[in-house]
């Protein structure tokens, strides 16, 4: 049972004080003061202003500590000067949530120190803020409307996050025009305290939010954002509308042509946190409308139907362009519409139902799209031709999504012909647009979201199953560098740490001089390839860097000094190591490729993938994703490029190989986790073909301080799966019981466990009549996040298959300093020691983490788990419910 969140005070007050509350009208003060009476605030409330004595009908005090009773959250509205003895005062009478609707905005070079007294004061006071220049906050469950807004927006169950106050009032403005109802609405502002991360968190929780809309301008914490939204994402619809750059201004004006890539990778995060990003202020209104009505498509496959040609076409013509694929419909399918449709139809879609369609020609081609497999979603155009009676044509669409589970929307063109039919569609909740564009966008972007969600179910490790696992070595060979505090490495040092991740590499010498080349090229064997090794030589081959092919002892001494000679012309300023000597292999079906890794500044370690050689220069065709990778997303990254048409066979040219690629990825990801040193990495080009692919030429940059005093892994935006948590225990009768964090894919094993227990077990571990998981409690006991929870399984193998046996689970508590736990053995496996040996394990994963304590509600008559808890050194206490529960906590911590 987890305990009401810390922010709860903030998000939900049952009392709160508006400071700088004021008599005139259209002030923050008053305006605030107004929509609180107004909506019918089921707290206490008071104003605070030392001028007056009441304020619209409301007792007014001169200062915060004069009120003498208990309060949950102030609203402050003063004059920026003024902040930091508000909070002073607030913490001396126990306020420790503040909303600051006052803007540093305009106070010229004197902001910057201002804010910094805020931010001193309220970490030394202990007060959280939210804003400055925060909108407010709205929560219609408590009838709370303290928003510096005149909307009166209606209870529903959508959450509003945004960092614009503009932006959220004109949400909440739509919002309350399509009567969309919502259960939340906070606006962030400045940030400079609570921020994204904190009220994705709450919202995880709250019963009342059923999807999320998130309005993003920057991203301070990356890890924070990511494990949240991720969280959240498992469990409620997200959707995302960016603006600006989430990086620093100054940052982005130093790096010219950067919010490009920096849009890019954020877009890389959010499909891995599982969300749907639109792309303007229009389909984030209509995809908030979309999931309000209940539109969820299974897939991405489209049916499109219209009574014209050209809206059909139009319809589908935009499907194309946004790459989404229209359905194939099954042979019974096309049987059954044929026997309604014009002669001439082909079978395929778009189905146009011809010009003189009457209501029971739609009818008929929906209910027959609704039974195929192939179908994920129906989208009914229509045009007020004579015969379509488009009153009818919404009766009967109403009527069919009633009685039956379909995905449906409609796009009635035209105006006062379909102003009816339209309001009967809106009524019933079904999504209706004007022009087939704004649909397609629309499907586009909620469709996304199935796909991006198995993007969130992946969980790679730092380790992945290869076929080459390297040599181990990189660590101590990394460490030799960092003691030296090298920065760019050389050609050998680069190669060298990529094969002790297993990946292929070009075996090279390096030559100091002319007579070192012709030694090293009758060493390696006639012909070879001759690049000029510099750290700081730009990659382009065209500028006289490299010579290839050389197939005699001569051409080795003459093209040396050409190398040199022309390296040092082209770039004066060039520390030249050697030259390079490599074996020239032909690899005619080669295809040049790229794999870079770069350190985005919010985000940390990026991997781009894409074409290489000449043509990355022309073609610019690359793709990128956060890492870890794993094969799932290691293919989906490739699949994601241009260059991926070229890998497969065409005429006489054989596949790449694929797995072989996927292979050369995963290792680089590998390397990232392990390795939080690397600053740059750019492996270009590779080169693959129907016998492997292997690294031709790489570049590394590293930087000794990136990694220094960091927790492990705390260098990326996602924690990959720990690996590293993984052992055997060889239990006193010889089994031996595997120990592992859990995956996604347990959730039939974590199903099978819960059944297998008994009556008694499942009633101390889940305190209810519970006998068989739901869905969406097994989702939350599988995909879980491993920066903020862990759960260990205890497993066996048994005849090739695995068998859950025991697990121990923490969660973090809404403090954010300790967690929560939960324990469950197998009847047939208790009394062996293993639920002790599991609490010591997931005991150590919370001291790991640094958490502070760990808590638990057990049952009062379960006395195995209370003997066993205290005989861990866990306090037994009485439980704030009752005593039908004991509180058992122990401090993990010295």
């Amino acid at each position: 049972m987890l305990r009401t969140h810390y922010l709860n005070s903030l998000l939900e007050p049952q009392s709160l004080a508006i400071i700088g509350a004021s008599e005139k009208e259209g002030s923050i003060g008053h305006v605030i003061l107004q929509n609180i009476l107004a909506n019918g605030f089921k707290g206490k409330l008071w104003a605070v202003n030392p001028k007056h004595g009441e304020i619209l009908g409301q007792v007014c005090v001169p200062s915060i500590d004069r009120i003498g009773s208990r309060i949950d959250l102030a609203i402050v509205t003063t004059a920026p000067r003024t902040i930091p003895l508000i909070i002073e005062q607030c913490s001396k009478a126990g306020v420790h949530h503040l909303i600051i609707v006052s803007s540093l905005a305009g106070l010229g070079g004197s902001s910057a120190t201002l804010e910094r007294r805020i931010r001193d004061a309220a970490r030394n006071f202990g007060v959280r803020i939210l804003g400055p220049k925060s909108l407010g906050i709205l929560r219609p469950c408590i009838s709370l409307n303290a928003t510096f807004t005149e909307i009166a927006a209606l209870p529903g169950d959508l959450a509003l996050v945004t960092q614009s106050g503009a932006m959220c009032a004109a949400v909440l403005d739509w919002a309350t025009m399509n009567k969309i109802g919502v259960s939340s609405a906070v606006a962030l502002g400045a940030a400079m305290d609570v921020d994204f991360g904190e009220i994705l968190d709450y919202l995880v929780s709250d019963d009342q939010t059923r999807y999320i809309l998130l309005h993003v301008e920057r991203v301070r914490n990356a890890r924070k954002f990511m494990s949240a939204l991720r969280s959240v994402a498992r469990v409620k619809p997200v959707i995302l509308f960016k603006s600006g750059n989430h990086g620093s201004d100054d940052l982005m004006e130093s790096l010219p042509g950067q919010p490009e890539l920096d849009d890019e990778v954020f877009d890389a995060a959010v499909r891995r946190a599982g969300v749907v990003r639109v792309q303007s202020i229009s389909q984030l209104f209509h995809a908030a409308k979309a999931l309000a009505s209940g539109f969820h498509p299974r897939g991405n496959q489209l049916a499109i139907i219209s009574n014209g040609t050209g809206p059909a076409a139009m319809a589908a013509d935009c499907a194309r362009t946004l790459g989404i694929p229209l359905s194939e419909l099954a042979p019974d399918t096309i049987t059954a519409m044929k026997k309604f449709l014009p002669h001439d139809w082909a079978g395929s879609v778009p189905i146009d139902l011809g010009g003189d369609a009457t209501p029971e020609r739609y009818l008929q081609a929906i209910r027959s799209l609704a039974q195929d497999a192939n179908v994920d979603a129906i989208l009914v155009v229509l045009s007020p031709i004579a015969m379509a009676q488009p009153k009818s044509v919404a009766q009967g669409i109403v009527e069919i999504v009633r009685n039956q589970r379909i995905t449906l929307c409609c796009c009635f063109m035209g105006g006062q012909q379909i102003t009816e039919a339209r309001k009967i569609l809106e009524d019933a909740g079904i999504p209706v647009f004007l022009t087939p564009d704004t649909v397609i966008e629309l499907f586009h972007s909620i469709s996304k979201y199935y796909q991006n969600q198995k993007l969130l179910l992946q969980t790679p490790g730092p380790s992945q199953n290869m076929e080459r696992t390297g040599t181990n070595n990189a660590k101590p060979l990394m460490e030799a560098l960092l003691g030296e505090h090298r920065q760019v490495l050389s050609g050998m040092e680069t190669r060298t740490l990529l094969h002790s991740f297993g990946i292929s590499v070009q075996p090279a010498l390096i030559a100091h001089n002319a007579i070192e080349a012709m030694f090293g090229a009758e060493q390696i064997g006639l012909s070879v390839d001759m690049k000029v090794d510099s750290p700081n030589l730009p990659f382009k081959v065209e500028e006289g860097g490299s010579r290839l092919n050389i197939t005699s002892i001569d051409l080795v001494r003459l093209s040396y000094q050409d190398l040199v000679d022309t390296a040092r012309q082209k770039f004066p300023d060039l520390h030249i190591n050697g030259v390079t000597i490599e074996p020239h292999r032909s690899r005619p079906n080669g295809r040049e490729l790229m794999i870079r890794v770069f350190r985005d500044p919010v985000f940390g370690p990026v991997i781009s993938f894409g074409t290489g050689g000449y043509q990355l220069e022309v073609f610019r065709d690359r793709a990128v994703s956060l890492p870890p990778l794993n094969r799932f997303l290691a293919r989906n990254l490739i699949d994601s490029t241009r260059a991926s048409r070229t890998l497969s066979e065409f005429h006489d040219r054989p596949a790449a190989d694929m797995e072989a690629l996927e292979n050369m990825l995963l290792s680089v990801s590998n390397m990232i986790c392990e390795l939080p040193w690397i600053k740059e990495l750019e492996i270009n080009p590779l080169i693959a073909d129907e016998n492997g692919a292997v690294a031709t030429n790489a570049r590394m940059v590293i930087d000794h301080t990136l990694g220094a005093g960091m927790a492990r892994y705390a260098h990326m935006a996602i924690h990959p799966y720990p690996a590293h948590l993984c052992r055997e225990w060889p239990m006193r009768d010889g089994t031996v019981i595997t120990v592992r964090p859990v995956r996604p894919e347990d959730a039939a094993l974590k199903q099978e466990f819960v059944n297998g227990l008994s009556d008694e077990a499942r009633y101390f571990r889940f305190m209810d009549g519970t006998r068989e998981l739901p869905p969406s409690l097994i989702a939350r006991f599988t995909q879980v996040d491993y920066d903020r929870e862990m759960v260990l399984l205890a497993i066996v193998h048994k005849e090739g298959k695995e068998r859950q046996i025991g697990s121990a689970r923490y969660t973090q508590t809404p403090d954010g300093e300790s967690v929560e736990f939960a324990l469950a053995i197998d009847d047939r496996w208790q009394k062996c020691g293993l639920g002790r040996r599991l609490m010591g394990a997931i005991m150590d994963c919370a001291r790991e983490k640094s958490y502070r304590s760990m808590v638990g509600d057990v049952l009062s008559d379960n006395q195995k788990m209370l003997r066993l808890m205290t005989s861990l050194g866990f306090s037994v206490l009485p439980h704030p419910e009752g005593p039908s529960m004991k509180r058992v906590v122990k401090q993990l911590q010295d």
